[in-house]
C-alpha cells in the first residue's frame, strides 16, 4: 500500500487534514478558545506554540474540524440522554431541570466569548436563539416520550444528536469572526484568506443500518452526497477562488439509507473524523483529546509510563480492544481502508506542542529490537470458569457443546486456553456473566457430571486479563520468556495462558488484586520504564548513614546503567527505636520520591554527622556526590521493627528490599518475618544466621517458599566476596576441602600491632612508589602503627577501640563472638550448620578470655603480659601470633585459635584491620584461592551492600551496556 505525504492530493484536487477535538477540548469558552488557536495554527497563521504537521512550504491545507458536544461535568450528551430518561418516566420537573441546566451551560460560553470580543454581538443572540429552538423543539419530541412512557431508541438518538450541532455552529462562527477581523486588521503576516463553512454530518455521513447492528458506512452514497454539499456551500460562501473553504462538522451524528438522523454510537465523534478523513482522501487524521497520544500503559497504575511516538494500527486496535481508551478500534476501519491509507494522530489539546502519537502502518516495535513490545493493557473485573473432567479427553463435541451453550446465553468469551491432554477447558468472562456460564454449562453438561466424566466447574474471580502488545514480537526471540519470567519475578500466578499464532499478543490472566504489580513488572522487564524497588534501611549506623549517602548520589546513574530505582521509603535507627521515617508520596514513578540523609536528620533532630567515630581524614576519606536538592515530603510514624516492613512492602511493587546495617540480635530474629512478607533482606547482621536454629530454619523456609532472596554476602568479611567465592567453587563442580584465615578486623589490627613482621615497612614504601599514586598508605590509624613498632596488647586494644574497630567493651570482641557468628554463616553454605552453633565453635577454639572475671579491666594487665610472653615465643621461631580461623570440611571441624605463623606467611604480613581467607579444594591443594583486603569501613560495606542488589536485579531486569561509578573520576564504559 502507497503511502501519503504531505503534498497529498484528495479530493476536488486539494490537501485535506482532519481535525476531530472531543467534549474535553470544547467544554467551556477557554477550551474553545485554544482549539480556534490550534486550528488557525495548522493553516499557518502565527498563533505559536503548536506543533504543525504538515510542512509550511506547501502552504495551507483545507481542514476539516469534527466537533463534540460540549464536555465537561456534566457532558451535554449525557444531560439530553438523561432528559429522555426523565419523560419516559413522566419526570417533567428533572427533564426541565437537564433542559435548562444545557441552555444554562450554552450561554455561559456564548457569554464569555462575546465579553472577549470574539464574537459579534448579532451573532452570539443568534447562536443563543437557535439553541432555544432547538431545546423547545426537544420540549415537543419528550412530551410525546412522556405520553408513551417509552424511551424508543431512534428518539433517544435524534435528541442526543443535537449536542454536536451546536458545539459546531459555535466553533465555526468563531473561527469566522476571528479571520473577519485578521481581514480588516490586514494581517501581512497571513495574506491567505479562509472560510468556515457550517456541515451537518447527516447531509452526508448515510448508513446502513440493516447491515449490522451499528451500521455500515455507504461509501459511494456518502462521497456522492459530499460531492454535491462541497458544491453547493462553495456556492453558497461567496467567496473568490483565493479564499480556502474548510468545513466545520459535527461528530456522533448521521443519516440512515431512508434520510433518518441517527448516530455512530460509541465513540462515534471520533468515527465520524475517520470517515470524513476517508471520504476527503485526508492526509492525515488527528484526534485531539485530553491525553498527550496512546500511553505504554495506564498511568494511574504504571506511573512510568510514557507517550508510544509510533504505533502500528494492529497494536493500537489490540490496547483497545484491551482497555485502552485513547481510541475505538472502528475508528481505525475507515483509515485502514483508505487508498492510500492515512495516518491517525492522538494529540493533546491542552499541550497542544507535544507531537503525540501517530498511528499508522509500522511502529517502533519493527526497529527497536529491545522494545518489540509497544505496550501494556488490561482488562479488569473479569472470571475465569474450568472446566475439568477425565471423560472430556478424545471426545468429541465437547469444545462444540460448552460454547455453543454458551452462545445461546449470551455470555461473551474473552480468552480460551486448553490443555493439550483435553483434560481441562478454561475460559475468561466477564465477573457478571460468570454465574450464569457456570450454571448453563451445569445444565448442558448434568449427565457427565452425574456420571463423573467432568469432575468440576470452577469460577475463580475477580480477576485481571494482562497482555503485551507489539507487532515486533514475533521477530524476537525470547518474549514470552520474559513475560512470563516478570511475572515470576513479581511473585504472580499466572491462572490461565494465551497467545495468537501471529504473536502480536501475549495474554495471562492474574487475579486482579495482583495486576497493578504484574503490569509495572513486566512494564520495567521490556525496558519501557524502570524497575521500581522500594528500600527500606535498618540501622542508621556509620554504615547505614554511607548506604543512605550512596543510593541517593547513585540514583540516577543506578537507572541509566541498570534502568531500577531505588526509592527508599522507609528508615529505622535501629532495632529498639519505635519512630519510622517514612515517604508521604509513596508513589512510584519517573519523579518518585527518596528518603535521603537531610530529610532523616531533619525529623531525628541530629546536628551534624549521625555517628561519632574514627577520626576522617582528608586524604583517605571517600566522599558522594551530592543530589540536586529537592524537598522531600517525609513524615514519623510509630511501630517500630515489627512494623518496618508493613511500609516497605506494597501489593503494587514487585520487589522491596529491607537493609539491616544493624549487628543486633532482636533485628536479626525479625528477618523471616520479612521474609514471609515478600520482602528481600541485604544484611550486614550475622547473628539470625548464627542464631537459635528455629530462626535459621524459619529463614530457610521463607526463602524458598517465598520465592525472596535473602542476601548475606556482606556478613562475611564486609565487602570482600567471601560467600560468592566459596558458591561459585561449588556451583562449578569443585569440591572444598578447607577454609581458613583472618576474619576479626579487630583482631587482624591487634595482632599485628603488637607483632609486626619485619619488611612491612618496605613492601609499603615500594607500592607507593611504583604504583603511581594508586596506592596509599594508611595515615590514619596512629603514629605509632606508621613507624611499624610493635606495642602492648593493652595499648592495641586502646586503639583498636579508638579507631571504631572495636566495641566499647573489648570483651565482645576478644571472647571470638564475631568470628564465630561469620563461621555459622560459612557453615550453612558447606551443609555442616546443623551440626554447629555458636557455643560448639566457642568451645573447640582459643579464648584470651578468662571466665572468672567479669570485666576487661579486671584482666587487661595479666592479657597484656600473657601475649607480651606469647610474642616473644614466637619471634624465636621466627613467627608472629595470629587470630586464625579454619573449617576442615572433611572432618567437619571448625575452630578459631591464635596459632603461631612464619614471618613471610600470608597471614603474618596481612595488613591490620584487614581480612584474608583461603579455600582449599580439589582444584586449589597446593595453592589455595586467596580472597584479601580490607572488609572495615563503612563505605565499603555500603558499597558491597548495594552490589548485592544489583547483581540480583541484574538477572531480573538486565543491565544496559555501561557501569556505575562512586566517584565523579570514573566513566561509564561504552
Amino acid at each position: 500500500m502507497s503511502l501519503p505525504d504531505e503534498s497529498h492530493v484528495g479530493f476536488k484536487e486539494k490537501r485535506w487534514q482532519v481535525h476531530k477535538f472531543g467534549g474535553t477540548s470544547v467544554a467551556n469558552a477557554d477550551c474553545f478558545l485554544q482549539v480556534a488557536a490550534i486550528v488557525e495554527q495548522q493553516l499557518g497563521i502565527p498563533s505559536g506554540g503548536v506543533d504543525t504537521i504538515t510542512a509550511p512550504h506547501l502552504g495551507s491545507p483545507h481542514v476539516a474540524i469534527v466537533v463534540s458536544a460540549m464536555g465537561g461535568k456534566p457532558k451535554t450528551t449525557d444531560l439530553l440522554l438523561d432528559s429522555v430518561s426523565a419523560a419516559a418516566n413522566r419526570d417533567a420537573t428533572l427533564v426541565s431541570s437537564k433542559l435548562s441546566f444545557i441552555l444554562q451551560k450554552h450561554d455561559t460560553c456564548l457569554d464569555a466569548l462575546l465579553a472577549r470580543q470574539q464574537l459579534d454581538p448579532a451573532v452570539c443572540q443568534q447562536l443563543k436563539h437557535g439553541i432555544r429552538e432547538d431545546v423547545q423543539d426537544i420540549q415537543d419530541i419528550l412530551k410525546t416520550v412522556s405520553l408513551m412512557k417509552w424511551k424508543a431508541d431512534r428518539i433517544s438518538e435524534l435528541v442526543s444528536g443535537y449536542g454536536e450541532t451546536w458545539s459546531a455552529q459555535i466553533l465555526n462562527e468563531l473561527l469566522m469572526e476571528r479571520e473577519k477581523t485578521r481581514v480588516m486588521d490586514k494581517n501581512e503576516e497571513c495574506p491567505q484568506k479562509h472560510c468556515f463553512r457550517y456541515l451537518d454530518a447527516r447531509r452526508v455521513i448515510t448508513i446502513d443500518e440493516d447491515v449490522i447492528k451499528d451500521g455500515a458506512v455507504c461509501w459511494d452514497i456518502s462521497k456522492s452526497k459530499l460531492m454535491d454539499v462541497y458544491e453547493e456551500e462553495h456556492k453558497a460562501s461567496g467567496k473568490a477562488n483565493d479564499t480556502i473553504m474548510h468545513f466545520v462538522i459535527t461528530g456522533y451524528v448521521a443519516s440512515n439509507t431512508h434520510g433518518v438522523a441517527t448516530t455512530l454510537q460509541r465513540d462515534g465523534s471520533d468515527y465520524s473524523a475517520a470517515i470524513m478523513g476517508r471520504l476527503l482522501e485526508a492526509c492525515n487524521i488527528t484526534i485531539w483529546t485530553d491525553v498527550d497520544g496512546v500511553l505504554s500503559a495506564d498511568p494511574r497504575r504504571v506511573p512510568d509510563s510514557y507517550v508510544l511516538p509510533e504505533v502500528s494500527f494492529n497494536e493500537a486496535m489490540e490496547l483497545a480492544y484491551f482497555g485502552a481508551k485513547v481510541i475505538h478500534p472502528k475508528t481505525m476501519q475507515p483509515a485502514i481502508m483508505g487508498h492510500p491509507q492515512i495516518p491517525i494522530y492522538i494529540r493533546n489539546t491542552f499541550n497542544s506542542s507535544f507531537r503525540g502519537s501517530r498511528i499508522f502502518t509500522s511502529s517502533t516495535t519493527h526497529t527497536d529490537r529491545d522494545k518489540c513490545v509497544c505496550g501494556f493493557s488490561s482488562i479488569e473485573k473479569m472470571a475465569i470458569v474450568n472446566v475439568e473432567g477425565s471423560g472430556m479427553v478424545g471426545v468429541k463435541g465437547v469444545a462444540r457443546r460448552l460454547f455453543g451453550t454458551l452462545e445461546n446465553m449470551g455470555v461473551n468469551v474473552v480468552l480460551i486456553s486448553q490443555a493439550s491432554s483435553e483434560h481441562s477447558i478454561t475460559f475468561a468472562t466477564t465477573m457478571v456473566q460468570a454465574h450464569k456460564a457456570k450454571v448453563a454449562i451445569e445444565e448442558e453438561f448434568h449427565k457427565e457430571i452425574k456420571q463423573s466424566h467432568i469432575s468440576t466447574i470452577d469460577v475463580v474471580a475477580p480477576c485481571s486479563i494482562i497482555a503485551a502488545i507489539g507487532d515486533g514480537m514475533h521477530l524476537t526471540t525470547g518474549v514470552a520468556g520474559r513475560f512470563f519470567s516478570a511475572l515470576g519475578d513479581a511473585k504472580i500466578s499466572i491462572l490461565a495462558i494465551s497467545q495468537g499464532s501471529s504473536e502480536r499478543n501475549i495474554s495471562a490472566v492474574v487475579l486482579e488484586s495482583e495486576s497493578t504489580r504484574g503490569l509495572r513488572a513486566i512494564h520495567a522487564a521490556f525496558r519501557l520504564s524502570h524497575t521500581n524497588v522500594r528500600v527500606g534501611v535498618v540501622g542508621m549506623t556509620e554504615v547505614g548513614e554511607s548506604l543512605l549517602k550512596l543510593l541517593d548520589a547513585q540514583r540516577q546513574k543506578l537507572k541509566m546503567a541498570f534502568e531500577v530505582d531505588l526509592q527508599v521509603c522507609a528508615i529505622l535507627k535501629d532495632g529498639e527505636t519505635s519512630d519510622i521515617v517514612v515517604l508521604e508520596n509513596q508513589l512510584g514513578g519517573v519523579d518518585a520520591d527518596s528518603i535521603t540523609v537531610a530529610e532523616y536528620t531533619e525529623h531525628m533532630d541530629i546536628d551534624g554527622p549521625l555517628l561519632l567515630g574514627a577520626p576522617a581524614n582528608a586524604s583517605s576519606s571517600v566522599t558522594f556526590k551530592e543530589s540536586e536538592s529537592k524537598h522531600i515530603a517525609t513524615k514519623v510514624v510509630k511501630g517500630g521493627l515489627v512494623n518496618l516492613g508493613t511500609h516497605v512492602y506494597s501489593e503494587d511493587c514487585a520487589h522491596s528490599i529491607i537493609f539491616d546495617c544493624t549487628g543486633d540480635v532482636i533485628v536479626g530474629k525479625q528477618h523471616a518475618d520479612w521474609l514471609k512478607m515478600g520482602i528481600h533482606i541485604v544484611t550486614a547482621n550475622n547473628t539470625a544466621l548464627a542464631g537459635d536454629k528455629l530462626v535459621r530454619d524459619e529463614i530457610k523456609k521463607a526463602e524458598c517458599s517465598k520465592k525472596v532472596q535473602y542476601l548475606r554476602e556482606v556478613a562475611v568479611g564486609g565487602g570482600l566476596p567471601i560467600l560468592s567465592t566459596l558458591r561459585d567453587l561449588l556451583s562449578s563442580g569443585d569440591h572444598v576441602r578447607r577454609i581458613d584465615g583472618i576474619l576479626s578486623v579487630s583482631m587482624s589490627f591487634i595482632m599485628h600491632r603488637i607483632a609486626p613482621p619485619p619488611g612491612v615497612h618496605e613492601c609499603s614504601a615500594y607500592d607507593e612508589k611504583s604504583t603511581m599514586g594508586a596506592y596509599r598508605d594508611d595515615k590514619s590509624m596512629s603514629p605509632s602503627a606508621n613507624k611499624m613498632s610493635p606495642c602492648s596488647f593493652s595499648q592495641a586494644v586502646k586503639e583498636a577501640t579508638g579507631l571504631g574497630l572495636m566495641e566499647e567493651d573489648p570483651l565482645k570482641d576478644l571472647n571470638n563472638e564475631y568470628t564465630a557468628r561469620c563461621m555459622m554463616v560459612l557453615a550453612r553454605e558447606l551443609g555442616m550448620d546443623e551440626q554447629y552453633d555458636v557455643s560448639k565453635i566457642h568451645a573447640q577454639s582459643d579464648s584470651l578470655i578468662d571466665d572468672s572475671k567479669s570485666t576487661y579491666s579486671e584482666m587487661e594487665a595479666e592479657l597484656s603480659a600473657k601475649m607480651k610472653k606469647r610474642v616473644e615465643d614466637a619471634a624465636e621461631k621466627g613467627c608472629v601470633p595470629r587470630h586464625v580461623f579454619s573449617v576442615d570440611v572433611r572432618r567437619k571441624a571448625i575452630s578459631i585459635s591464635i596459632v603461631d605463623i612464619p614471618f613471610n606467611h600470608i597471614f603474618a604480613t596481612t595488613a591490620p584491620s584487614c581480612c584474608c581467607v583461603r579455600f582449599f579444594t580439589e582444584r586449589h591443594k597446593t595453592y589455595p584461592l586467596i580472597v584479601q583486603g580490607p572488609s572495615a569501613g563503612a563505605d565499603g560495606t555500603a558499597s558491597a551492600l548495594l552490589a548485592e542488589v544489583l547483581n540480583m536485579m541484574k538477572h531480573k531486569v538486565g543491565t544496559k551496556s555501561g557501569m556505575i561509578s562512586r566517584n565523579s573520576s570514573a566513566s561509564l564504559l561504552a
